[in-house]
């Protein structure tokens, strides 16, 4: 039975996906061979030697120590475009508010509680032109990131009418087909940023991208350009984001991320973190980390890892053993060779890298024991070695 540890609640038709003859499914394990987690963070945890893998539902995963996974060739996977409805709604929702006062306007009329019918309507009908906002037909839409969630919004927003410029240098081929044909590419950074209206950003937080946003960015902006933030709070630069809302530069910032020294700031609208908060996109999440998580358990195949590359490969009924190693010349031929001296035909190979990792699916003819897996393990260079048994039908 395969051991898999939920750290956080999991959506039920998720934890369904995973069979009760070949899996047990606890909070607590000793040595569970796999993790579910949304946003417990794992960063202080010390990872029992059997995790083999590591799947979150959802689509962040700096809640989890994938460098150290990597190192003790732990997968670690994500769940891209499983939650991209649910955020590309918010977003939308944020456009709205970011230009219309909605917000404010009712607030202020909740102000109002007490005051006789008569004399509302007239307090509502005079006070209301304090909340002006513009139409978004005809504003310019900037989205930096077209992935699952940010080609949604590009194509929601040109829909509504607004021009869309967009700009993505990771932007895959999948992605492009899925992204209007009236979306702009933009030319450069300055130029999506010189010629926005409002601005979204879609793209993850890394060390690359930490602080993406900052003075120099803000300083190409238009006045008054409004900042939806519903990917990572880390994005934006904090103490070159307050400068830009105190000299009115940004005219409103809209985000999932509450600051501390911003929950005041006029200009500031926060979210609790609800851009992925419905019952579908928790379901979505669930079940597409827990299958890929079975896949890779059962048979090695690897899809949407953040550390491992994508490989996949058609199943037979016999032994397969997964390695993962340093991406180094003649490891394959190592390895090979200690298989070749324990007369095991290889019947099929696969053979993918990802930066300084390389993953290896071999299928052989014959039965293959934990023994001579072992002989392969101190291969200079080896991070990981697995055998998975037989398909059972």
């Amino acid at each position: 039975m395969l051991k898999v540890q939920t750290l956080n609640k999991i959506s039920p038709v998720g934890l369904e996906q995973l069979p009760l003859d070949l899996y047990e499914v606890a909070s607590e394990f000793a040595n569970p061979d796999a993790v579910l987690v949304r946003s417990a963070d794992m960063h202080a945890m010390t990872l029992a030697p059997s995790v083999k893998a590591i799947a979150r539902a959802g689509a962040g995963i700096n809640n989890i120590p994938v460098s150290g996974c990597t190192e003790r060739g732990i997968v670690v996977f994500n769940t891209p475009g499983a939650n991209a409805n649910a955020v590309k709604e918010v977003a939308l929702a944020a456009l709205f508010i970011a230009s219309r006062n909605l917000i404010e306007g009712a607030n202020w009329v909740k102000s109002l509680s007490g005051i006789p019918q008569d004399e509302l309507t007239g307090r509502v009908e005079k006070g209301k032109s304090g909340f002006n906002g513009p139409e978004l037909m005809g504003k310019t839409l900037g989205v930096i990131g077209l992935g699952a969630i940010g080609r949604q919004v590009a194509n929601a927003a040109e829909a509504l009418g607004m021009r869309v410029i967009g700009m993505d240098p990771y932007l895959s081929v999948d992605s492009a087909w899925q992204i209007s044909k009236a979306v702009e590419k933009a030319m450069s950074m300055d130029h999506l940023l010189s010629m926005s209206d409002y601005l979204s950003l879609h793209i993850p937080l890394t060390d690359e991208t930490k602080g993406y946003i900052n003075r120099s960015k803000f300083q190409v902006m238009k006045p008054g350009i409004r900042i939806l933030n519903f990917a990572r709070a880390g994005l934006i630069a904090r103490a070159d984001l307050k400068e830009a809302l105190q000299s009115g530069l940004v005219g409103r910032y809209v985000t999932d991320f509450p600051d501390a020294d911003l929950l005041q700031h006029e200009r500031v609208i926060s979210f609790p973190h609800l851009g992925a908060s419905t019952p579908e996109s928790e379901t979505n999440c669930a079940v597409m980390a827990v299958n890929q998580l079975r896949n890779y358990l059962e048979h090695g195949n690897i899809r949407n890892s953040v550390n491992f590359p994508d490989a996949e490969m058609p199943r037979n009924s016999g032994y397969r053993l997964i390695i993962a190693n340093r991406n180094i010349p003649g490891m394959v031929g190592q390895i090979t060779s200690v298989l070749a001296g324990e007369n095991i035909n290889i019947s099929d190979l696969l053979n993918k890298h990802r930066d300084d990792l390389a993953y290896n699916i071999i299928d052989v003819d014959s039965a293959i024991t934990e023994e001579q897996v072992n002989r392969i393990a101190p291969i200079e260079g080896i991070i990981m070695v697995r055998l998975i048994p037989p398909v059972t039908k």
